[in-house]
Parts: structure tokens; sequence; C-alpha cells
């Protein structure tokens, strides 16, 4: 399959073409959708042989035998990451927004506190008031167009009533690839506000070849409170299979997750398990590199285009398909530059603001498309803000 071949996904029960008009006041006939994170591409062969190979079989009863399942994740992990895993540690949830709403379900109580950096992922947020606990928001610093982290900020923050943090590594909505030493760090103020850690490292696998992601799990000392969180769904664009995985090292923590998925009654479903088992491959792993090497032009095309706006600044990325565009250097207030981009340029892209504190003078680019639809975006923008060049 070519990544430059248009998928039509219009009236296909879509949520990033149907509902953008309702949302957005975009039309899919003549709007490009740039919201929502799943790409505009196909899975690998090898994840479509999985589902032809359900259908031939034409019955479509309850998964048994996981442990194929289960050691393609271990096979991915050392291979592609460098980590070792024991696949005992293994949860299926039914993706990752699942995965942290049982995290903090089994982790805290109402009125807890749960720490976030940011701007981050919106469903994070979304999930901790949701379930009655306060979303503590420690504010990313953002050093000439490249978050930081500022710990003695985050720590005169703290009051005792923090439990949890979920962390994003790589970071969603910038693309930054942490470095072990902010890691480092990470773990540390975690130790020293008894913070279970959730790390949601969906993005992994979407690293460019300047940047090297290191898995929380290979940071010293964090295994008491350390939950990782991974999945195929981003990585081989399947996130209608609705799967993700949980891993937890510590016997505890590990324990007392498994009691509230069987009180829960949860359970994978077999297209899931089929599909993770059949990408975590070697033709996956080289569909991944295909994959990685097209969005890092891409993203090249998007930046330099944006870029060259004036006012307009493209967060440098070191990993995901999510452009992090700065409008602040417009002077326009957000209501124009989001208008300029949704009715001038007719592109949907997510808000800012929903991201969090941070995130008021930003719109989120999903550039996992064919490369004539990036361009033609790109050209777009330049029209909308026309005046400005």
């Amino acid at each position: 399959m070519s990544f430059d071949t248009p998928i039509d996904r219009r009236g296909t029960h879509c949520v990033k073409w149907d509902a953008m008009e309702t949302l957005y006041g975009v039309s899919p006939e003549d709007g490009i959708a740039m919201w929502v994170a799943d790409m505009e591409f196909q899975p690998p062969q090898c994840v479509q042989d999985a589902i032809k190979k359900m259908h031939d079989h034409g019955v479509y009863g309850y998964f048994g035998g996981e442990a194929p399942y289960r050691a393609a994740i271990q096979w991915w992990m050392e291979n592609r990451h460098g980590w070792t895993l024991n696949p005992d540690h293994i949860f299926t949830t039914h993706g990752l927004v699942n995965g942290t709403a049982m995290c903090v379900d089994a982790f805290t109580s109402a009125g807890d506190g749960v720490v976030l950096f940011t701007p981050v992922y919106h469903a994070f947020s979304k999930i901790i008031k949701a379930a009655g606990r306060t979303v503590v928001e420690c504010e990313l610093v953002n050093n000439d167009g490249r978050y930081e982290m500022d710990f003695d900020a985050y720590d005169a923050q703290m009051t005792g009533k923090e439990t949890m943090l979920v962390f994003c590594s790589p970071h969603n909505p910038s693309g930054r690839v942490w470095s072990t030493a902010e890691l480092q760090a990470v773990a540390a103020f975690a130790k020293r506000h008894d913070l279970i850690l959730v790390s949601d490292e969906i993005h992994h696998d979407l690293v460019f070849p300047d940047a090297k992601h290191t898995p929380m799990a290979n940071i010293a000392g964090i295994e008491d409170r350390l939950v990782m969180m991974t999945a195929t769904t981003k990585t081989f664009n399947i996130a209608g299979s609705h799967s993700g995985n949980v891993i937890i090292a510590n016997d505890d923590l590990r324990a007392r997750f498994a009691s509230r998925m069987a009180a829960l009654g949860l359970s994978p479903n077999s297209f899931g398990l089929f599909m993770a088992t059949a990408a975590y491959s070697p033709e996956g792993a080289a569909w991944v590199d295909e994959l990685v090497a097209y969005l890092d032009t891409n993203r090249k095309i998007f930046d330099d285009g944006i870029n060259a706006i004036p006012g307009l600044k493209s967060m440098p990325m070191e990993s995901t398909y999510l452009a992090w565009v700065d409008f602040s250097g417009t002077g326009m207030t957000r209501e124009e530059f989001t208008s300029r981009t949704q009715d001038a340029a007719k592109i949907v892209a997510n808000h800012g603001p929903t991201f969090g504190k941070g995130g008021d003078d930003f719109l989120r680019f999903n550039f996992a498309a064919p490369r004539a639809v990036i361009e033609d975006a790109v050209a777009r923008m330049q029209a909308a803000f026309s005046d400005l060049q």
C-alpha cells in the first residue's frame, strides 16, 4: 500500500470526517479533517490478513489462549524499545482512555488530586473530573518553542492530596520526546510526593530519526509505583479495535488493578487481540519504519509551510503526527485565528484550550494523511493568513 493513496472515509461512521460539520461547522465535502488523532492510512497487510482470516472462518466467538498475543507484545517491547517485560504483567483494556480510567478507579479515591503536566491530551482531564477527582495542572514551560518541566514550581503546588500523576511520553500535543534525565526527574517527583505514576506511551513507536524514546519502565527505582500503558492502536491506525495494554510490574499494584478489572467484568474483544498479535511482528515493524519516514517528510512540509506565515510557529516535533501550532505571534484573538482556520481555510484542528493550561494560543493539526492533503492544507493556511505575508 502507498501512503499517497487517498481513502475516502466520509459516510463510513468515521467520527473524524462525519462529525466535523456538526461540531465545527466545516463540511467534509470541501473541508480537511485534521483533528481526531487517527491516520488516513490502511494498516499493514499482516493486520488486514488477520481480519480476513477471521472473516473467512466466519465464527466470532470468545478469544482464548492469549500466550501468542502476550509473546508478541513482549517481543515488540524488547526489540523495538529495549524493554524486557514479564508477559504475566499485561492487562488488556478497551484502549488507553479506558486504561487511564481504570487506573484512576483502581488507585485513587473521590476527591484525590491527579497531576497533569499541561497542556496535555484532553481525555485525561475529562476522565479525572468524571470520576470525581481533582485535576491538578502543572503547566509546562514553553522555552522558545520547546516544552520543559519546572519541578520547583510543581513541588510548590502540591498539597498532599495528590495521589497520582498521569504522564504523557512522548508528549501529546507537542511531540516532545523526554530525555532520560527528564524521566528520572519525573520519577523523583512522583516518589517525593508519593504519587502512583501512570506513563501513557501510546506514541512511542512514532519517533523521528533524531530522537530516542526511553520507556519509563527502564528508569531505575520507580517500579514500586509505576503503571505502563502501551497500545498498537495509534501505531498501526487500528483505534477502532479499542485495545490497549496496562503493564504493571509491582505485585501489589497489579493485584489492585486485577481486582477492579474483575469487579467491572472487563475482558478484551477478539478483533483487537488478533490485530495486535499480527501487528507486533517483523512485517509490522517494517511497515512502521516506512510510516515514520513518510510522516517525517509530511512533518517537514507542514512545518516549513506554517512557519513561513508571519506570526505562526509550529513547535518542533520529535514524535507523533500531531503538529502544535502557536498563533500568539499574530496578535489575533483565539476566536479570530480559529475562524480563519475553520471558515477561511476550511480545516478542522483541535482547539488548544481543551488541552489545559498553556493551550490558549494553539491549535493541533494531524498530518498523518497523503502528502497531497498536507500540501493542500498548507496552501489553504497560507491563503487564510495571506494579509500577514
